[in-house]
């Protein structure tokens, strides 16, 4: 468990160091940047009970995420501080040593994050025996972002960078 809180420790000062060298260069990370690196850490941070998504188990292993931000609300929002809700997507494997990422377990969908909670709260949208997961998806997810959800999930370029992380995490680079 220690790890966990090391690894967490590591990941906030990296957000925070890039933020810093970003600024220093003259530019300044968006608000969508801002919120994409604050969902990825917020699921590779989450315990199993945060994220409640079939098959994601306790264990030393880290969980290494790609997420796409869809949108947020308010919409209007000037920073992440005013950011309530996030829906997105994420694709996350589970980094066991040497293990490579086609037999990884894995965790995808689409997500919100209720940054309103302490800690964040993370929803996933899953079928129920009841419900089935499209008409789950159009009752959790804003219409204009449930029509991106359908069709829409990490880019050739997010996924890249989510292989890269992942191999370096589970010692294959």
């Amino acid at each position: 468990m220690r790890w966990r809180y090391l690894w967490a420790a590591l990941v906030l000062l990296v957000v925070a160091a890039g933020t810093v060298v970003l600024t220093r260069a003259g530019g300044t990370p968006d608000l969508d940047e801002l919120l994409t690196a604050r969902m990825r850490d917020t699921l590779e941070q989450s315990s199993p009970d945060q994220h409640q998504h079939a098959g994601h188990q306790a264990g030393s292993a880290p969980v290494i995420c790609g997420v796409r931000v869809y949108g947020y609300e308010p919409s209007g929002a000037a920073g992440i501080t005013e950011v309530r809700t996030v829906y997105g997507f994420h694709l996350c494997g589970v980094a066991e040593p040497n293990s490579p990422w086609d037999i990884a377990v894995k965790l995808a969908g689409p997500v919100i994050l209720d940054m309103s909670t302490d800690p964040t709260g993370i929803q996933v949208v899953e079928a129920t025996e009841q419900i089935r997961y499209a008409d789950r998806l159009r009752q959790m997810f804003p219409p204009k972002y449930a029509e991106v959800a359908r069709t829409e999930a990490l880019t050739e370029t997010e996924m890249a960078d989510l292989r890269r992380r992942y191999d370096t995490a589970a010692g294959l680079s």
